[in-house]
């Protein structure tokens, strides 16, 4: 062991878009504090926030269904749809402020417009989203909507879709043109090479075996260079835990108690990519369906328009599948290796309460590519096995804790865990982070750096006008703020349409 030691004011362990994120959001807020970053991949954001890993819808409920759900009485509740759509909001003023400001530059290279649909068949479901569209065109951040059941008007939407269509049932969709594409990798490379440029160090192959606190209650890391194998010490009064399925171990090593009794479920993620260029140039839309019943949410399918490097793509998926590992490139150790005393019971009431969920995964790995095809021919009749190539995206850990609901409860969202006295947290979860990353990373901020808040807060609402004031109370000031955002981000606003 080396002694090497060296001693900073945060270490972000995990260079995604979270870490990007809190990173940048701490170097406006405190320019002074030196930030040491972590990463055991040989660059930023390659894994969970990498572009063919599954970050790139740019959640914000305008088209997936599962935000909405039906309820008993018949109506549909948006209230997720909302917050969801606020916090992404969030994300583009942050954004635009980083452009503005000459922190990063070309947002083309990371957020193009792309219009959001959502597509279902038969009677039930054609009533269901049309519930859904009259409550949420009503609404201030949904204004644009429009629905249709005509299948010449969808033919005009979605021709890849439609075309040679056998339609005996009814179909419809909506369409919202301010929908947004966005390479949450590339953001990611930006957001830290601005990081390095302003001092951070940032160590790439690195891993951290250890972290337990120090003396003086701050924390001790113990990181291993992976070229050479070489140990040094990296001590921290503040310390985030961004490094995706992997986070879950480092928060038990931490031993701190509201890391207890709570568990991770990997979950792997299949695409089909089509770059054929005829083909793509037939589809410009995200367009998300109905998950088949008993599917989990992660598994809602969709045929979305991908800008990645310059080059138009088609994404379709996601199939779901498994293995032990917690990230793409971890351990087939990982989780056998997370299943501890204190979160035993709880791992097993979830495999109980979860058996369609393994039954259905189990089902998604033995699938053959003409399966998968026959998939994408719901939503792409004509669709053609040769122009369709299978690509593994990433690893996602949904948590597992013991909930008001019960003992083992499976959480589909993104969780930030941190202790009581704000020195250290966590980021665990999946769908949909990357795309409310700065709303996520600001209620981290004010949970641990609680007696910075009030100083801080003429910052933060220069960066994020809407901080601390519902957009969805107050129409005018969205129409504002999301057109001086769309502006600056080089997209078409909606209210501009």
């Amino acid at each position: 062991m080396s002694n090497r030691q060296t001693k900073t004011d945060v270490i972000l362990i995990g260079a995604g878009i979270m870490s990007a994120t809190l990173g940048s959001l701490l170097k406006e807020l405190a320019p002074e504090w030196e930030i040491t970053v972590i990463e055991r991949c040989g660059g930023a954001g390659e894994e969970s926030s990498n572009e063919w890993n599954n970050a790139g819808t740019g959640h914000s409920s305008l088209c997936e269904l599962n935000y909405t759900p039906l309820q008993p009485d018949g109506t549909v509740d948006i209230g997720k749809a909302v917050k969801v759509n606020e916090e992404y909001q969030f994300s583009k003023q942050f954004w635009s402020y980083l452009v503005k400001s000459n922190r990063i530059h070309n947002p083309r290279d990371f957020i193009v417009q792309v219009p959001h649909m959502s597509y279902v068949q038969g009677e039930q479901d054609v009533a269901f989203l049309k519930k859904r569209f009259e409550a949420l065109s009503k609404h201030p951040l949904f204004q644009g909507m429009e629905f249709s059941d005509d299948p010449e008007k969808l033919l005009e939407w979605i021709p890849l879709m439609m075309k040679n269509r056998t339609i005996n049932k009814p179909v419809a969709g909506t369409r919202i043109e301010s929908g947004t594409d966005v390479n949450f990798g590339a953001l990611t490379r930006m957001l830290f090479a601005h990081l390095k440029s302003n001092n951070a160090d940032i160590r790439f192959k690195h891993n951290v075996d250890d972290i337990k606190r120090a003396a003086d209650c701050s924390w001790e890391l113990k990181v291993r260079n992976m070229d050479n194998g070489s140990l040094t010490r990296h001590n921290a009064k503040f310390v985030f835990i961004g490094g995706g399925g992997g986070s879950l171990h480092l928060l038990q090593k931490s031993g701190i108690p509201e890391g207890k009794g709570i568990g991770g479920f990997p979950v792997s993620g299949l695409f089909m990519v089509c770059e054929n260029p005829e083909l793509v140039a037939q589809h410009h839309a995200k367009v998300y369906g109905q998950a088949s019943v008993g599917a989990p949410p992660m598994s809602v399918p969709h045929l979305d328009t991908r800008l990645i490097g310059q080059k138009e793509l088609l994404f379709f998926g996601p199939f779901a599948g498994f293995s032990p590992k917690f990230l793409k490139f971890g351990s087939m150790f990982d989780l056998v290796t997370s299943v501890k005393t204190d979160n035993l019971f709880t791992m097993l009431a979830a495999g109980v309460k979860n058996l369609s969920l393994t039954k259905y995964l189990v089902q998604q790995v033995m699938l053959s590519k003409e399966q998968r095809m026959e998939a994408l021919r719901e939503f792409v009749p004509d669709a053609k096995s040769e122009d369709w190539r299978l690509v593994v995206a990433g690893q996602r850990v949904q948590v597992i804790k013991n909930t008001a609901a019960g003992r083992g409860t499976l959480q589909f969202g993104t969780e930030v865990i941190n202790a009581a006295d704000g020195s250290i947290a966590a980021l665990l979860g999946a769908s949909p982070g990357a795309s409310t990353a700065v709303s996520v990373m600001l209620e981290l901020i004010t949970r641990c750096f609680p007696q910075h808040i009030k100083a801080w807060e003429p910052k933060i609402r220069a960066m994020i006008p809407s901080y601390g004031m519902p957009l969805s109370e107050t129409p005018e000031l969205f129409r504002e703020i999301d057109t001086a955002a769309a502006r600056t981000l080089g997209l078409t606003n909606a209210g501009e349409q």
